[in-house]
């Protein structure tokens, strides 16, 4: 069983894309706890440093082939929905910025999290598509038919279901709607415990059959001891096995592995084989969803 976790900021008490050898050693981390490959995800920070983060996780990659690449969680992402990211580096998805980013990505940028409604979205959208990333909505306020705006451009994941976006509404059923009733969209959930409760996360599994994504969201203190810790530029306190922005109720990321989450998901009723798929197959498979092969 090969655990792939697409959506990870770091563990073992490092961030990835902080150093090298911090980089390898959250790797290692996750390793230990039974995953066997992940994308590096980095948070929201200035252009300038997300560019220095993508160079050193380029260089780990050539020492670590279970780093699948680069996940860039920002910083196309609407200002209201910034959860643990500061909302001074938040801009728009302009020409400029999306070739820098692209530029400096070549290769191994695997995934980035938009919110679609953002001012030259959907043409930021199509771009990274045609370059073989896959565009993930998130941290949004978008519609339902802005929603599918974005996936009909080329966007084909939703970012971490439930959390940072519009709850599903009976007349405005809100991006994860839009995307349960989408075949081509794959669907990420963290099943920590705290993100989603039981309910939802299996009517998730049974609403979108092979398309949810298992996936950890994890931060520094992913399999390491509690304490505070920093997210990109924010502050983090873990305690009780949450991470939540200092001072606040705020979840930033979390402190799960692959391995618990198959658990959290069984006891919400999820069989363990479909869990299991959820953190093996379909996560290429989402991967695979514009171009990029295992």
């Amino acid at each position: 069983m090969e655990l792939v976790d697409i959506h990870c900021h770091g563990g073992g008490g490092n961030a990835f894309g902080d150093t090298v050898d911090g980089t390898l050693a959250a790797l290692a981390a996750h390793q230990a706890a039974g995953t066997s490959r992940v994308v590096a995800s980095l948070v929201t920070e200035p252009l300038d440093a997300m560019v220095a983060k993508l160079a050193v996780v380029r260089e780990a990659m050539a020492q670590a082939p279970a780093l699948l690449g680069v996940h860039l969680e920002g910083p196309f992402l609407a200002p209201s929905r910034k959860g643990a990211h500061p909302p001074h580096a938040l801009i728009d998805p302009t020409p400029d910025a999306v070739s820098r980013l692209l530029d400096a990505g070549e290769g191994i940028l695997r995934q980035i999290t938009m919110a679609p409604e953002l001012p030259g979205a959907l043409d930021a959208i199509a771009r990274f598509a045609d370059a073989g990333v896959v565009v993930a909505v998130g941290h949004t306020e978008c519609t339902a038919a802005q929603a599918t705006e974005a996936f009909d451009a080329g966007a084909r994941l939703v970012t971490h279901a439930f959390n940072a976006m519009p709850p599903i509404a009976g007349r405005a059923p809100g991006p994860l709607g839009a995307a349960l009733a989408d075949e081509r969209v794959f669907i990420e959930v963290i099943a920590d415990g705290f993100h989603v409760a039981p309910e939802p996360l299996a009517l998730l599994f049974a609403a979108a059959p092979g398309r949810a994504v298992l996936m950890t969201d994890a931060m520094a203190a992913a399999a390491s001891a509690e304490g505070t810790y920093m997210l990109g530029e924010l502050e983090v306190t873990v305690a009780g096995g949450k991470a939540v922005l200092t001072g606040t109720d705020t979840l930033a990321g979390s402190t799960l592995v692959l391995s618990r989450a198959l658990d959290v998901c069984e006891a919400a009723g999820v069989p363990r084989d479909v869990a299991i798929e959820a953190a093996t197959a379909t996560p290429l498979r989402a991967l695979e969803a514009c171009g990029w092969m295992s």
